[in-house]
């Protein structure tokens, strides 16, 4: 059975990719810096598939470590690599974005994606493939205002998925990336009635996404049917990019 790691997965996005890919026949270590990460993986458990909670801060160094070989004694080595771990994406002002809040962006989405690819490469070239998928964002298209640390970070991360996309292909691993409109999570329940009309005015599919087009999308990267897919992005969004 291949084995799936998907950070950030104890709630919203990662979440539902986490149950997507057991829906599919993955054993999954489902990922995040809480205890979260249990209710998902008994759920999944409770479904019939197969998973194990695995808390750990992806970007700490040590943690990445110690969180692939523990992943690999519980469930197997790790074919499929998710990361979708985020932290808080604060709306500022130009003059007020202080250089440590790029720093934390980038620690999410660059410097952790480097510390997870580093440690699963090995084991995916000795098996001779692997799956590696990012969840970038609409905002490396339409930049919202007071956004610009989490906006060039999401860019950053996609150059680097490009760029591994290129360097793996001749293991047999292939690397895209999957960007998701504004899907409604915990994270948005406060958002202001205006900003939902707003955005959901300028989707030519007229309503919102849920969490599940996002995990369909990357269901997909991780099947047998992309193996010949690398370097590409899906954006999942109604339409609004065309908007």
């Amino acid at each position: 059975m291949p084995v799936a790691l998907v950070t950030g997965s104890s709630r919203g996005l990662g979440a539902a990719i986490a149950r997507r890919l057991a829906a599919d026949g993955l054993a999954v270590a489902v990922n995040s810096r809480s205890d979260g990460c249990e209710r998902v993986a008994a759920d999944i458990a409770a479904s019939g598939g197969t998973a194990a909670a695995f808390p750990a801060d992806v970007t700490d160094p040590d943690a990445v470590g110690t969180l692939v070989a523990a992943v690999a004694a519980r469930l197997g080595p790790i074919d499929v690599l998710v990361l979708n771990a985020t932290g808080p994406q604060p709306v500022v002002s130009l003059e007020e974005t202080a250089s440590d809040l790029h720093d934390d962006m980038l620690a999410f989405f660059v410097h952790s994606p480097v510390l997870l690819g580093k440690a699963v490469l090995p084991g995916m070239r000795e098996r001779g493939g692997g799956r590696i998928v990012h969840v970038d964002s609409e905002v490396t298209d339409k930049p919202p205002r007071g956004m610009t640390a989490y906006v060039t970070a999401k860019a950053a991360q996609l150059g680097l998925m490009r760029s591994w996309a290129r360097d793996l292909a001749p293991d047999g691993i292939t690397v895209n990336a999957v960007a998701p409109g504004w899907i409604p999570v915990e994270r948005h329940e406060d958002a202001p009635a205006e900003v939902r009309a707003a955005y959901i005015a300028e989707v030519p599919a007229g309503h919102f996404g849920t969490p599940d087009d996002v995990a369909a999308a990357v269901s997909f990267f991780v099947s047998q049917d992309a193996g010949f897919i690398t370097g590409q992005r899906i954006v999942v969004d109604g339409g609004r990019g065309l908007t």
